[in-house]
């Protein structure tokens, strides 16, 4: 079955052609309980029939998907995810369509939201955030390696992998670039300021993200939250970064944050750098799973 495969090179190419030979059906799949909803439909556990293989089945409605105008992002997101093969990126294996609907297979996230799991701990520990963040680094890497800005990075995007690896999972503002853009996109509390003044950016938003995404780790609220959207707009121009004492976070850990959020993007920590920062070589765990 095309979809069991993860490896490599002349595998790869023999998985793309076992997809295009073969037209997923619905039938193919016992579906079982739903694992969440979004915007334009509903994600499944499944069972692929033939080789028993337990996926996630993404199922988007096209009524939806039109009445948005988000054809071209699916598209764009289906054409970038399906590419990629890292151990913190969400497999999407392949897809299919029917009259009405069109459905994703992607890999299982046994363990699942980060984002209800924040909302549970209120926080999480500098070991766990480090071990994370240095797992999203690298993922990173792999992404901006290949070209593509991801420009979503949120607790919302990501998921938890059966050993308690991070993924990265979703991927419907992600563009394969060369150059700089304008479109402004993702969402309020993650915005870069040069998102904010709609000025160009390129992949250092991905680097501003993360270090959003460390912040909100190790306080439980993103850095620049404010009542009215005005004012968090306003802070995050000004980068009117201040830090809590409760919870208790190592002045490391607030080393490497205000590293991260830098206003001139071209002056942010390097994702490489980030890897070597002292908090996350002393806190992140090697194997890149948090273990509880």
């Amino acid at each position: 079955m095309a979809i069991a495969t993860e490896s490599r090179g002349s595998e790869d190419k023999a998985s793309a052609h076992a997809n295009e030979e073969k037209r997923w059906v619905l039938s193919d799949f016992e579906v079982g309980k739903p694992l969440g909803r979004g915007k334009f439909g509903h994600v499944y556990l499944a069972r692929e029939k033939r080789s028993n293989q337990i996926v996630a089945l993404k199922v988007l409605f096209k009524s939806q998907l039109k009445q948005s105008q988000v054809e071209h992002q699916l598209r764009r997101e289906v054409e970038i995810q399906s590419h990629l093969r890292h151990p913190n990126i969400l497999r999407l294996y392949g897809y299919f369509y029917d009259q009405t609907r069109v459905y994703l297979i992607l890999e299982y996230a046994a363990k699942g939201e980060l984002y209800k799991e924040l909302t549970r701990c209120k926080h999480f520990s500098e070991r766990r955030s480090a071990t994370y963040i240095a797992s999203l680094a690298r993922a990173l890497i792999y992404l901006h390696g290949k070209h593509v800005i991801h420009r979503d990075i949120k607790p919302e995007n990501l998921l938890i992998g059966v050993q308690g690896e991070l993924k990265i999972a979703d991927f419907g503002w992600s563009v394969h670039t060369f150059n700089r853009r304008r479109t402004m996109c993702g969402t309020l509390d993650y915005l870069p300021p040069e998102m904010v003044e709609k000025t160009e950016h390129d992949y250092h938003v991905d680097i501003w993200s993360l270090g959003i995404l460390c912040y909100e780790f190790l306080y439980g609220v993103p850095p620049f939250e404010a009542k009215e959207h005005s004012e968090t707009y306003r802070r995050i121009v000004k980068v009117d970064l201040k830090f809590p004492l409760k919870p208790f976070v190592s002045p490391a850990a607030k080393d490497l944050i205000s590293q991260m959020l830098v206003k001139n993007s071209a002056h942010r920590l390097p994702l490489h750098k980030v890897l070597e920062h002292p908090w996350i070589v002393q806190n992140a765990d090697p194997s890149g799973v948090y273990r509880g």
